[in-house]
Formats: structure tokens, C-alpha cells, sequence
């Protein structure tokens, strides 16, 4: 019998940082690593006024950023602040801001909320929620 999650079973850094990587590197394999593959995972972009459901979806969504299988160096640079996670049985809730900077004139920012699932002994998102803020 598998042992439900604990607080302490969720690594809040490890997984920020999986994903913070997966942009620093546009790695679209790492979208099939840290995301539920689910038909039903849900995604609502800063850049879209509409929720993508589905891992082809979230994938399509990150193919139209530029991402590519491998990866490629890029000019720009994500980080997030201000993080919270609530774990809630075999669910954790992670809330943040994040910024993005593809230059050194401009950088966006926004609130986001990630709800992560425990699927094989690791956490894969679920859900993922950006705003941006003006």
C-alpha cells in the first residue's frame, strides 16, 4: 500500500525549479515531464483569453513560445517571488509571482497558482493559472 503525501513530501523548490528551468532552457520535452498527461489538465495563459484543456494543448501552447525538443539558449529570463504552496492530501496548491524579461527594457509580471497532483512518487501539474499585471 502506498503512503499518502506529506507536507514534507512535497519539495516546493524542486518543482518551482523544474519548471523555472523547463523556461530557461525552452525544453518542450520538459512540458511532457512536469505536466499531468491528462486530457482533462487545464491552463489559463497571461497571453491567451481562453483556458487550453489538455496535455496537447499545453504543449501546443508552449510550441508556439518557441519551444523545441532539446531545447535552445535564449536572451531571456523567468524567476518567481513571493511563493506559497498549501499541500492538501495528494494535491499542493503553489502560489507566486512571476517575472519574465526578454529584454533589458521591459519584464512582465503576474500572480500565478500551479495545482500540482502526486502521480509515480512526483508531483505534476494539473493546473496552471497566470495573470499579468499592467
Amino acid at each position: 500500500m502506498n503512503a499518502s503525501p506529506s507536507q514534507q513530501d512535497f519539495d516546493l523548490h524542486k518543482v518551482i525549479d523544474r519548471w523555472v528551468n523547463m523556461w530557461d532552457t525552452y525544453d518542450l520535452a520538459q512540458v511532457d515531464k512536469l505536466f499531468l498527461p491528462s486530457p482533462e489538465i487545464t491552463y489559463f495563459s497571461s497571453e491567451k483569453e481562453t483556458v487550453m484543456k489538455g496535455i496537447e494543448a499545453v504543449r501546443e501552447h508552449h510550441l508556439n513560445f518557441g519551444f523545441v525538443d532539446g531545447g535552445k539558449k535564449t536572451q531571456s529570463k523567468l524567476w518567481v517571488e513571493d511563493l506559497h504552496a498549501l499541500t492538501l492530501g495528494t494535491a499542493a496548491v503553489v502560489t507566486g509571482i512571476w517575472f519574465f524579461s526578454q529584454s533589458a527594457w521591459k519584464t512582465q509580471y503576474g500572480p500565478f497558482t500551479f495545482v500540482y497532483t502526486q502521480k509515480d512518487n512526483d508531483f505534476l501539474l494539473a493546473h496552471v493559472h497566470f495573470g499579468k499585471y499592467a
